[in-house]
């Protein structure tokens, strides 16, 4: 083992390094939700003092969310996830039966089975793109699958499983060309690189409050101004008519609170502590580690995530032996009933189904400290050889 790694095999931590699945909520972001849980509790819509109080609340968050990512307020519409953000997206501007979609084969499912229902119930036609080896998109193929009938394109900003960035930008100034909407599925790139929604040319763009360290069960829809949504949801005139429902105003503050943190992290070294952690990760384990490798190593990954794979692991049985040891991480495959389904994103990117069900994601946060990296990386390097001892 190398010489930064040196725990006794009696010594225990809780290291987490799946922030990509959530995030823990900060201590500021805690206490700027907890009054409106408790003391000043009202209802947005309400016109006494109270609810007014609630709606400049959640109007002052607004503006925070849409400061992240270099929109106006009003293009901010609060929703309850990155899920119910990237629906909206798509079933709120593809109304028309028949129209043409293009997305990737590497999206969250989210926006996968949500074009599926609309290939179901609309008869739309949907062109899924693959990405090449290192996971990401190239633009020019969505240029050649561009049709007259094309209503809307939707490729995420960054992946998910790999952290690989994908080349929205260009593919803004295609849909801008030929005059498309663009959405993109932001919601694990915001708080890690910068987003400016005009330099990427996007018409939507979802995000979603617990991936950056905000609170679960809230999220965000920007929509360009001008922009037509057909509402999901229906009832009163909340968000402007484009979301009904009462507004979560402990969450949406939270959520405002979270992106004023993650806009600082830009300039308070955080984001390049993160980077220099995850770097530190994927270094070590491939050099204690033999056969491995980072899938997406040669592409523009945010930088808190490493997606591993290592012979061996197949299966999740990594993740079983290092959760039981109090590290927690997520692999490449779904496994549930006694079998596993390797990722559809690896799968896309042509990785076998066995090197795909051995990938393990490590995903850092703020919080992570470089002894949870050291704590991880010698658990690693211990149950691989174990696996493989096991296997022969």
């Amino acid at each position: 083992m190398g010489a930064v790694i040196e725990f006794n095999r009696q010594q225990t931590r809780s290291v987490y390094l799946d922030a990509n699945a959530t995030t823990p909520l900060l201590g500021e972001v805690f206490d700027a939700m907890t009054p409106w849980y408790l003391t000043r509790l009202a209802n947005a819509s309400s016109s006494h003092t109270r609810g007014r109080e609630a709606r400049d609340a959640a109007e002052l968050a607004r503006c925070e969310v849409a400061g992240l990512i270099g929109a106006e307020a009003g293009e901010i519409v609060f929703t309850s996830s990155g899920t119910e953000s990237d629906n909206l997206a798509i079933f709120g501007t593809v109304v028309d039966r028949g129209a043409h979609i293009i997305t990737a084969r590497i999206e969250h499912h989210a926006v996968l089975y949500a074009v599926e229902r609309l290939q179901q119930r609309l008869g739309c036609a949907v062109t899924y793109l693959s990405p090449d080896e290192t996971g990401a998109v190239n633009p020019e193929q969505v240029r050649c699958a561009l049709r007259r009938n094309t209503r809307l394109i939707s490729i995420m900003t960054a992946n998910n499983e790999t952290g690989v960035l994908q080349p929205v930008e260009e593919i803004g100034r295609i849909a801008r060309e030929h005059g498309i909407l663009l959405h993109t599925d932001a919601v694990q790139a915001a708080g890690k690189v910068p987003i400016d929604v005009n330099q990427l040319g996007c018409d939507l763009l979802s995000l979603s409050a617990h991936k950056m360290h905000g609170p679960q069960g809230v999220g965000a829809l920007f929509v360009r101004n001008g922009l037509r949504l057909d509402p999901m949801l229906v009832g009163g005139g909340h968000e402007t008519g484009r979301r009904a429902g009462t507004e979560n105003i402990a969450g949406i503050v939270g959520f405002g609170a979270a992106a004023k943190i993650a806009r600082r992290g830009f300039d308070d070294g955080s984001i390049r502590k993160i980077k220099k952690l995850r770097d530190e990760l994927e270094s070590s384990l491939l050099r204690e580690v033999e056969r491995a490798g980072i899938n997406g190593a040669r592409a523009r990954r945010v930088p808190n995530t490493a997606n591993i794979w290592l012979e061996g692991a197949e299966g999740g049985r990594l993740i079983q032996v290092l959760d039981k040891v109090g590290v927690a991480v997520s692999g490449g495959s779904a496994c549930s009933a006694g079998s596993c389904v390797p990722s559809h994103v690896l799968l896309a990117m042509g990785l076998s189904p066995a090197r795909a069900s051995a990938s393990v994601r490590f995903s850092l946060s703020k919080q992570t400290t470089m002894e949870d990296v050291d704590f991880a990386i010698w658990q690693v390097a211990e149950a691989m050889e174990q696996l493989r001892a096991a296997s022969v």
